[in-house]
């Protein structure tokens, strides 16, 4: 299972706690498991799902990827990934902001099918719970 220093919580609906794991966490986890150089990302698909300009030049953005993790192996998975942002001032950074957010959102989804230690485990409430009984010293990250 994913230890408890590699995860992080915010509040979610309706009072909840959402339990999950950071992008750059996630990488070096990976890296960690699978080396360096064990491992490759690919974005297959991009797409643009929507842009809203509002009355005073606002822009709202959404995008999601399809992410491919290949293992030095040849093995691989898919999954996809969604971005969104509202409300700046140009587009141009509404898409770039959109973006890295679904590319870190696919990578993470995707990361998850590898297994438990990559995050899989945080889609069990019961493992979560247990997380948040956890003291964690969390300056060695």
């Amino acid at each position: 299972y994913l230890p408890p220093e590699f995860t992080a919580t915010r509040p979610g609906p309706s009072r909840s706690t959402l339990t999950y794991i950071e992008g750059w966490k996630i990488r070096n986890l990976a890296n960690k498991l699978f080396g360096f150089d064990g491992w490759s990302s690919d974005i297959t698909d991009i797409t643009v799902d929507f842009m809203d300009v509002d009355h005073e030049g606002k822009v709202s953005v959404g995008v999601s990827v399809v992410l491919r993790i290949t293992l030095k192996n040849g093995s691989h998975r898919e999954d996809i990934g969604y971005g969104s942002c509202d409300n700046l001032k140009n587009k141009a950074g509404s898409l770039e902001k959109a973006k890295k957010e679904a590319v870190t959102d696919g990578m993470k989804r995707t990361l998850k099918s590898f297994g438990n230690l990559l995050g899989n485990c945080l889609s069990d409430k019961n493992f979560c719970k247990y997380l948040s009984t956890q003291r964690v010293d969390k300056a060695g990250l």
